[in-house]
């Protein structure tokens, strides 16, 4: 898959790639997060894509601090968007609804994405930035989803820490 992935990255030259976010929960979305980070390193540069996000699938990217969250404004082309989530009929008919479930996500996300402001979009999605794992393939991807995981542990110690009653 590696090898097929550098092929169509050469062929194309896509200046972003959207792929699996490294800590969704679904085992083949990690398995193709991590080819699309092999292939996209093994590209010279000038077929290598400007950016690399990964995307909620499988657990949300809500609990990314915000400052780390990419957000994406999916407010526009929502018919497009349903037809294409609508692609899993034969899960969606077997009970698995993926077109309400991820239709909800999206506006959850708009909604909570500032506690104390009017919503800037009606449907918005999350990624990660992974991009710094391409532009510097001596990084860890496993080192680097767990940073963003103990940033927001430190985010919540502190937060418990200064409202901790006397």
């Amino acid at each position: 898959p590696v090898d097929d992935l550098v092929r169509v990255l050469d062929a194309t030259r896509p200046e972003v790639v959207y792929t699996h976010n490294l800590c969704d929960k679904h085992d083949t979305h990690i398995a193709v997060a991590w080819r699309a980070i092999a292939a996209i390193r093994r590209v010279a540069d000038a077929s290598r894509p400007r950016k690399l996000y990964g995307c909620e699938v499988w657990r949300n990217l809500d609990w990314l601090r915000d400052e780390e969250k990419i957000t994406f404004d999916l407010s526009a082309h929502q018919n497009l968007q349903m037809a294409l989530v609508g692609v899993f009929d034969s899960q969606i008919s077997g009970g698995k609804r993926y077109d309400l479930a991820t239709w909800g996500r999206r506006k959850g996300n708009a909604t909570y994405a500032a506690s104390h402001g009017t919503d800037q979009a009606e449907f918005a999605s999350y990624a990660m930035d992974l991009t710094p794992l391409v532009e510097d393939p001596s990084l860890d991807p496993v080192a680097f989803a767990l940073s963003a995981i103990e940033r927001l542990r430190d985010d919540v110690a502190a937060r418990l820490t200064r409202f901790r009653p006397a």
